[in-house]
């Protein structure tokens, strides 16, 4: 998600409700994290406006009626190969004749949806998430994905860090071979329970207002390939004109090759398709 300087969630109070079936020890560790209260559900009669909730299916960042879970198992059905191949956001990120396990890192994490397709393609990528309810519900999406065998290889591949991007990718050990960046913008017109979805993202965090600061720590760490995800018609990220673009039904992801792996295997200018 998005890099705020302070974010919004911590000027509400939130407080994790836990139930008898939740996994007792992973409520009280989130909690410890995030520096909330930690009350059992049964004995509550009510409840604020919007507020973290454990069960027996995990963390959930819960508002009225709707539920905010991070869950990697309903993604299986988008990896079978001829699906996982299309994926825009895997055409982008491909190089073409690589050898061996490429590197990605996922700067603007989320709940890890991109992350994991990128890792059910052979990527090992790292994570980095700023927010820390959004860390919470992706590490704890982590956890309970672990225990599932089919999705437990792809989650190995999966290496999560909670901090803010603009800041460690500049400090990185390596080259990876793609950034993604995935800043949030601003909430488009869209129905059901996508809308509803990006509605309570949108309560933890702002749209990005730090899009020139993000794109320069992506270029610090000298990626192979920065890949942004856009709104279709959206402006480019920090006004900077990509190398070039793949588009989808209502979203692009613009492809910068900065000048120094222009030359190299695999990063010529143009998709891979």
């Amino acid at each position: 998600m998005n890099q705020n300087p302070e974010p919004i969630i911590f000027e509400k109070n939130f407080i994790l409700y836990v139930e008898s079936g939740a996994d007792q020890a992973a409520a009280r560790s989130i909690a410890d994290e995030l520096k909330i209260e930690v009350m059992p559900k049964a004995s509550t009669a009510s409840f604020p406006d919007c507020y973290l909730q454990m069960d027996a299916e995990g963390l959930s960042l819960v508002e009225g009626a709707h539920t905010l879970r991070g869950d990697f198992a309903r993604f299986l059905p988008r990896l079978i190969p001829n699906n996982l191949n299309h994926e825009l956001l895997v055409r982008a990120a491909r190089v073409k004749g690589a050898q061996g396990p490429l590197i990605a890192v996922d700067a603007t994490a989320g709940l890890g949806e991109d992350a994991f397709l990128l890792a059910a393609a052979g990527f090992q990528v790292r994570l980095y998430e700023r927010n820390p309810v959004i860390a919470s519900l992706l590490q704890d999406a982590l956890r309970r994905g672990m225990e599932n065998p089919a999705l437990e290889p792809i989650l190995c591949r999966m290496h999560f860090q909670r901090g803010d991007s603009i800041e460690e990718l500049p400090r990185l050990d390596l080259a990876p071979d793609i950034v993604i960046l995935d800043p949030m913008f601003p909430e488009r017109k869209k129905s059901g329970l996508i809308r509803k979805k990006f509605q309570m993202l949108h309560q933890l965090e702002s749209p990005c207002s730090e899009e020139k600061e993000l794109l320069e720590a992506a270029l610090s760490c000298h990626p192979g390939r920065i890949v942004i995800k856009r709104p279709l018609k959206g402006p480019c990220l920090a006004g900077r004109k990509p190398s070039y673009s793949l588009k989808g039904r209502a979203i692009r992801y613009d492809c910068i090759v900065p000048p120094q792996a222009s030359a190299k295997k695999g990063n010529t200018v143009g998709p891979d398709s």
